[in-house]
């Protein structure tokens, strides 16, 4: 009786083991969006990066503000947004902080391997940022040596060191304004559209721009950042961004903050 009660044992806990493991192969590859909090996408972005996200009367708005505000309600889905920096962005995402990210952030191949992007949401120019009495940069191949500002981890960063520039770590767009106008860097490599808001938002008159041709440094696609094993979310995410653009509200936001519409290549 006792060595029947024993195997019955053992073969209810195997039971139990292999029913363990499947549910959590099937949670593992779960087809719904997995969220920090339930019925709300909470999202990371700087909201120092004008006209991206930044503050107006101590109010955060900006571009991808209203992006992330429009995707949670064609989802379905409530949107906290988190202002994070930089460097605890992406970061963010990985540890399960934060949903997704929607900072400006460039799809490249190593992000990729370790993240998932909606589609391109926009395509961002590259520029190089000066003094407007600078003589000495006139194109990208000109920053070779010279101290540029950029963002740690970045794209940015990435292309100063590709043209042997020396990268000058800048935690945010307007760090960088500083950085020049301080003289402790010859220039910034950002993107042409947040300068452009810049310089007319503050009438920054003594600062100009020149832009790199896209043979130089291609558009950058931009996109939704989210976890590598969340493709239930960015089925969702993909879903709302198709409809927002076949609607005309991706391009109504776009000619809202950049005058012009970036949203195509």
């Amino acid at each position: 009786m006792k060595k029947w009660m024993k195997r019955l044992g053992i073969a209810v806990a195997g039971v139990l083991m292999v029913v363990g493991l499947a549910a959590c192969g099937k949670q593992a590859n779960s087809s719904q969006p997995q969220l920090v909090k339930k019925g709300t996408i909470t999202v990371g972005m700087e909201g120092t990066y004008a006209p991206y996200s930044y503050r107006e009367n101590g109010k955060l708005t900006g571009f991808e503000v209203e992006l992330a505000q429009k995707l949670g309600k064609k989802m379905g889905y409530k949107v906290k947004i988190v202002p994070t920096k930089w460097d605890s962005l992406i970061a963010g995402v990985g540890s399960k902080k934060l949903d997704m990210a929607i900072n400006d952030i460039a799809m490249t191949p190593d992000r990729k391997k370790a993240y998932l992007f909606s589609d391109p949401y926009i395509y961002s120019k590259s520029a190089l940022i000066m003094k407007k009495d600078n003589t000495t940069i006139k194109s990208i191949n000109d920053i070779k040596g010279k101290k540029i500002a950029a963002g740690t981890g970045t794209a940015n960063a990435d292309n100063v060191k590709k043209f042997k520039g020396q990268t000058v770590a800048s935690s945010d767009f307007s760090t960088s304004m500083s950085l020049i106008r301080q003289g402790r860097v010859e220039a910034a490599l950002n993107s042409k559209e947040a300068f452009l808001y810049y310089q007319k938002s503050t009438g920054a008159s003594d600062l100009k721009y020149a832009e790199v041709p896209t043979n130089k440094i291609p558009e950058q696609s931009i996109g939704i950042l989210m976890g590598k094993n969340n493709k239930g979310l960015q089925k969702k995410v993909n879903k709302a961004l198709a409809e927002l653009r076949k609607d005309g509200t991706l391009k109504q936001l776009s000619e809202k903050y950049f005058n012009g519409d970036i949203t195509n290549k």
